[in-house]
């Protein structure tokens, strides 16, 4: 079975790529590859597998936006972090989905109902109205607005405005607030990208997920990155955006 795995975290990629070549005996990987341009470009060359997996948010863009410039000859099944409430216009929609980190069980099963389908219709991926239905459902949620934090024995509410940026560092997930003050929050960097109103709020690495508001300025930094000047920074720490988000984090910073 030729696969073309679309997905911009290589970890999750290699592990994906692994998990099927363990379940598909004929498993080929005819594609991996980690931005809406590199697929689309493939697809355009004549690229034509048996089925796609695609993380739906990749470093340049959803990877729904694919099907706007390309044609894509087999069914996909999506890979996502997103919460419940977006998986419910999956759901609604009959999109194909996995949540990761994604079980091995819930692969054997997606792979099962791949293979039930009848040949008629195996052939083609999910309509682009389809996919709009589905987004449109998920813009339409409600952003968080606040955090629950504990302090001692006493539980505290943060308004989301208060906080200028989130970061992760051992295996916690920390808030900074506009006094200096930090506290943990029980969420992770990918679940916070679903919470949070992307208008206000961009993932620059791995490691921060920024406030447009509390951006004092940005400057040029080594290898096409840039650095970001945050209020109550520890000595020695930096925020930089990684260099194949640096496109990106300018349209959202121009408000594009």
């Amino acid at each position: 079975m030729r696969v073309l795995i679309v997905e911009d975290e290589p970890l999750a990629a290699d592990r994906l790529e692994s998990m099927l070549r363990q379940r598909l005996p004929d498993f080929t990987l005819v594609g991996m590859f980690d931005s809406i341009e590199e697929t689309v470009e493939a697809l355009q060359k004549g690229l034509m597998p048996d089925l796609a997996f695609f993380d739906i948010q990749l470093a340049d863009g959803l990877s729904f936006s694919i099907f706007e410039q390309a044609q894509l000859p087999c069914p996909v099944i999506f890979t996502t972090a997103f919460d419940q409430y977006a998986l419910q216009a999956f759901e609604v929609n009959s999109i194909d989905y996995l949540l990761k980190p994604i079980a091995g069980e819930k692969l054997n099963r997606a792979l099962q109902k791949f293979h039930q389908r009848q040949p008629e219709k195996h052939t083609s991926a999910p309509s682009l109205a389809i996919l709009q239905q589905a987004m449109a459902m998920i813009q339409e949620k409600q952003y968080k607005e606040r955090f629950i934090i504990k302090s001692g024995a006493t539980l505290q509410t943060i308004p989301v405005t208060e906080i200028v940026y989130f970061w992760s560092e051992n295996k916690l997930t920390w808030i900074r607030l506009k006094d200096g003050r930090k506290h943990t929050v029980d969420y992770n960097l990918e679940q916070l990208e679903s919470l949070l109103n992307p208008q206000n709020y961009f993932r620059v690495n791995r490691k921060y997920y920024v406030a447009l508001p509390a951006i004092n300025k940005a400057t040029v930094y080594s290898n096409s990155r840039l650095k970001l000047h945050l209020p109550h920074l520890e000595e020695g720490e930096e925020v930089v955006v990684s260099r194949e988000k640096v496109q990106l984090f300018k349209a959202w910073m121009a408000g594009d």
